[in-house]
């Protein structure tokens, strides 16, 4: 009887294998790969990107706000990313853009200073569809 079953398992197996592989694809495959994240257009010598990455950038990834919406950084003077192709294109750096699901939803053009960008990016962040800030 021992031996049935294991010859059964052993001829089943990479059917099922197969059929598990097949369900966990279309189940992925129906997910979003990332909700929301912030994209940062820079350029190489702006000040402003500097200060922002002296100020900002090392801490944000740990914030709420990074979490709910990760940094993506974007070179102005290299090809523009094929996901974007909805976003508007910018010149001004930094130009901070908040995209959800491959579409616009906010956009920061340039760098106030700290004290203003942490309630401008909780402004921007309140216009995600399924998410906030706590």
């Amino acid at each position: 009887m021992r031996t049935k079953i294991t010859a059964l398992t052993t001829r089943l197996a990479p059917g099922l294998m197969l059929s598990l592989t097949l369900a966990i694809t279309l189940l992925a495959a129906q997910l979003p790969a990332r909700a929301a994240e912030l994209v940062m257009l820079e350029q190489p010598g702006c000040s402003w990107c500097k200060r922002w990455n002296e100020e900002i950038g090392t801490a944000y990834p740990n914030t709420e706000e990074g979490k709910l919406a990760p940094l993506r950084r974007v070179d102005i003077t290299e090809g523009w990313p094929a996901d974007l192709g909805q976003v508007r294109r910018e010149r001004l750096t930094p130009t901070f853009i908040l995209v959800e699901d491959g579409e616009e939803v906010a956009r920061l053009r340039g760098y106030p200073g700290a004290h203003f960008f942490w309630p401008v990016l909780n402004d921007m962040l309140s216009k995600l569809s399924s998410t906030s800030i706590n």
